[in-house]
């Protein structure tokens, strides 16, 4: 199953949706404009929220909580690196590879891919293809995707 993100260039804030394979929007994301650190909101097709990301303040690195249901149940850590950048997955056992900045990356569990991500070249926007193995993981890897694209944001930022 596929999924892609769309987001907009010029935005005060994070408002974009996710389409399916069929160019149908499945999911839509709206970031909290006055807040203390990131916050996501996604929401389903019938605009209940499906999943929450929020980033943590006060760390060091940056750190941001995947919560569904209202349970949190993954949170995503940049680690201290100096050369590649390195993330963590805490609480669901998958590891992450690959190229962050050109988003070319895959999320593994015991060596079976998760999710893989490629960006989409020549897009208004910045355009990500999510090719998710599992139908059944696929609002927990969209949910970890996002969060990780948040780091990068706020890495890029500071």
């Amino acid at each position: 199953m596929k999924l892609y993100i769309k987001q907009k260039i010029f935005s005060w804030n994070d408002k974009f949706s996710i389409y399916d394979e069929n160019g149908e929007e499945r999911y839509y994301v709206e970031g909290e404009f006055f807040s203390w650190g990131k916050k996501l909101h996604v929401y389903d097709h019938a605009q209940r929220e499906a999943a929450f990301i929020r980033q943590e303040i006060f760390t060091l690195l940056p750190k941001f909580i995947v919560s569904i249901e209202g349970q949190d149940i993954a949170e995503i850590v940049k680690e201290f690196t100096f050369f590649k950048p390195k993330y963590r997955i805490d609480g669901l056992g998958w590891e992450i590879d690959g190229d962050f900045w050109d988003h070319d990356y895959e999320i593994t569990k015991d060596g079976s891919t998760i999710v893989s991500i490629s960006k989409e070249w020549f897009t208004w926007g910045d355009c990500y293809e999510l090719d998710i193995e599992n139908p059944e993981d696929e609002i927990v890897a969209l949910a970890v995707v996002l969060a990780i694209d948040c780091v990068l944001a706020a890495q890029r930022n500071n």
